[in-house]
C-alpha cells in the first residue's frame, strides 16, 4: 500500500486522506450490496457475471453488477481498503466525473474482456465460461495500473513488508494474474484482474482520434497548404501522423 510522504512533517502517514465523494458513494454501495448479499444469496445468481448465461439469456447488466457483489469479508476489504488508498488521489486529480467515468469503464471492461476470454477453447477459459465471477477487483485493477503510469517510482508496500516501485508492483501482479488465469482450482477470476490492466491501459495511453476533427483539420490543413503556396511560406505544422499515440 503508499505511504504519503510529508517532506516537512517528521512522521509518515498511512493512506492518502479523508474519503472524496465518489469513493465514499462506491464504499457505501459495495458495503450495502454485501450485506443485502448475506441475507439472500439469489442476489450472486440474479446479478454476477456468468459468461454463458450473459451470452445465452442476455443478462446485459451483470458486467456492471458484479462489481458491487462480494464473496465474502476479506473479499470486500480488500478491495475498498485499496479502492480508497488508490483512488483518493485520482478523483481529487481527475475530478469526480472522470474518475467515475474511469472506475466503471475499467470494471464493465475487465468483465466484457473475461467473457472473450472465456470463450477460448482451453479448458481453463472454459471453467471461467460457467463460474459466477463477482468482485470489484477488475476496476481496481484498472487504478493500480494508472497509478504505476501516474507515479511509477512511488513505493507501495508488497504484503505490507516489501517497498515495491508502483511500476514494478504493477508489473508483477500482471505476471501473476496472466499465468494465474492460465490455471485452475485458484476460485480467483485472474482474467478479470488482467483485463482491468488492459482496459485501464487503453483508456490512457490509448489512441484517441475523433474522425470529426480529424476531418477538419485535414480540411483546414489544406487551406494552410494553400495559402503557404501562395505567399511562397515554407511548410510546417503537425506531420502526418494521424494515428499516433496521446500519452
Amino acid at each position: 500500500m503508499p505511504r504519503a510522504y510529508r517532506p516537512y512533517a517528521s512522521t509518515v502517514s498511512f493512506g492518502p486522506g479523508p474519503l472524496s465523494p465518489a469513493i465514499k458513494g462506491l464504499i457505501i454501495a459495495n458495503v450495502v450490496v454485501f450485506l443485502l448479499s448475506g441475507f439472500s444469496r439469489t442476489i450472486f445468481s440474479a446479478f454476477g457475471l456468468v459468461p454463458v448465461l450473459f451470452l445465452s439469456d442476455l443478462r446485459l447488466w451483470t458486467p456492471f453488477t458484479y462489481m458491487f457483489l462480494h464473496a465474502g469479508l476479506f473479499h470486500i476489504l480488500f478491495n475498498m481498503l485499496a479502492l480508497w488508498m488508490f483512488g483518493t488521489e485520482f478523483e481529487r486529480m481527475w475530478g469526480t466525473r472522470y474518475f467515475l467515468k474511469y472506475y466503471l469503464t475499467t470494471g464493465v471492461g475487465a468483465g466484457l474482456l473475461t467473457v472473450l476470454f472465456s470463450l477460448l477453447p482451453f479448458g481453463f477459459a472454459q471453467q471461467v465460461y460457467v463460474s459466477n465471477i463477482v468482485g470489484a477487483s477488475g476496476a481496481i485493477y484498472g487504478l493500480l495500473l494508472a497509478y504505476a503510469l501516474y507515479f511509477p517510482d512511488r513505493p507501495i508496500y508488497m504484503y505490507f513488508l516489501f517497498a515495491v516501485p508502483a511500476k514494478y508492483f504493477v508489473l508483477i501482479i500482471g505476471v501473476i494474474a496472466f499465468y494465474s488465469s492460465l490455471g485452475s482450482g485458484s476460485g480467483i477470476a485472474n482474467a478479470t484482474h488482467l483485463g482491468g490492466l488492459v482496459v485501464g491501459y487503453i483508456m490512457l495511453r490509448g489512441t484517441r482520434i475523433n474522425p470529426l476533427s480529424e476531418v477538419r483539420y485535414r480540411y483546414l490543413k489544406w487551406r494552410m497548404n494553400n495559402a503557404r503556396k501562395k505567399f511562397g511560406v515554407y511548410r510546417g505544422g503537425r506531420s502526418d501522423d494521424y494515428d499516433r499515440r496521446v500519452h
